[in-house]
């Protein structure tokens, strides 16, 4: 079968990787200043930080509507003879009910929610792209590639709050004893939501070692192939410190470091790395 694979632009894979695997991605809205940009191709991270560095208030994503995923559906429907496109995760965005009404019109388009975001959807795009490859049945490979969705590990460090707090996802309270207490959150996605689940004590430098033993060390549950290693800007320090533990602890084939997109910059802010795996 001659299968095409569609994403969000959200999956923060690197333009080499989407190359390499023919990825088309769909980018979604984010809105600065009550104006419209397309994440990727009229606005880019570094924009979001410097905006709010300047006293800007924060930027925001918006989901792409059913015409715009209509659209893009319409440009491959009639060359493939399916189309496969992996979403952010549903607890996240409205992109995937969206994505599903349009693809009610197009019998050869199916839609999955990746259950969640950055480089961990990107991992469901790379296993959709692996297996397309052999897909004798459209149906069978869609099934194949939601099990896959909650085999993915993908969890980030925060380095600082403020952008929790302006979004509204962290009080000011909490994020006023995190930084007296100098604790840096670990956020991990759990059933295709996010939630704290350690805060580490000290420096980034210092806690991001901890995080990625934490994450990788004496486990036998996962399968060593991919591991992505995805940031917002981080010190030289911070990035060293990481990938010497991940020498230490991680064993994969082949690492690969992504800087994360607009989506998790909306959100978390610079200083912000974490380490995407797959489960057995």
């Amino acid at each position: 079968m001659k299968i095409k694979i569609l994403s969000d632009s959200t999956c923060d894979l690197s333009s080499a990787l989407l190359e390499e695997n023919d990825i088309t991605l769909i980018p979604l809205t984010v809105i600065k200043n009550d104006e419209q940009f397309k994440d990727g191709v009229s606005i880019t991270p570094d924009v979001i930080f410097e905006h709010v560095a300047n006293g800007g208030s924060l930027c925001t994503t918006s989901a792409n509507s059913v015409g715009e995923y209509q659209e893009w559906f319409e440009k491959f429907a009639s060359d493939y003879d399916g189309i496969i496109h992996i979403n952010i995760g549903s607890g996240f965005s409205s992109c995937y009910q969206n994505a599903c009404l349009a693809a009610e019109d197009y019998p050869n388009v199916r839609v999955i929610d990746s259950m969640n975001l950055s480089t961990g959807q990107g991992l469901v795009v790379l296993e959709a792209c692996r297996l397309a490859k052999e897909a004798t049945d459209l149906d069978a490979l869609a099934e194949a590639i939601r099990a896959f969705t909650a085999r993915v590990e993908a969890s980030f460090l925060l380095s600082r709050l403020d952008y929790m707090v302006k979004g509204g996802r962290c009080s000011s309270v909490v994020a006023l004893g995190a930084n007296l207490l100098n604790l840096k959150p670990c956020i991990e996605v759990k059933n295709g939501k996010m939630a704290v689940v350690k805060k580490y004590r000290g420096s980034f430098e210092k806690c991001l070692p901890m995080y990625v033993k934490d994450r990788l060390a004496d486990r036998d549950d996962l399968t060593r192939d991919i591991l992505f290693v995805t940031k917002t800007p981080v010190s030289d320090t911070a990035y060293d410190a990481v990938m010497k533990a991940v020498g230490e602890y991680g064993g994969f084939k082949t690492t690969y470091e992504t800087n994360a997109g607009c989506t998790v910059s909306c959100h978390c802010g610079p200083g912000t790395l974490g380490v995407l795996f797959v489960r057995r």
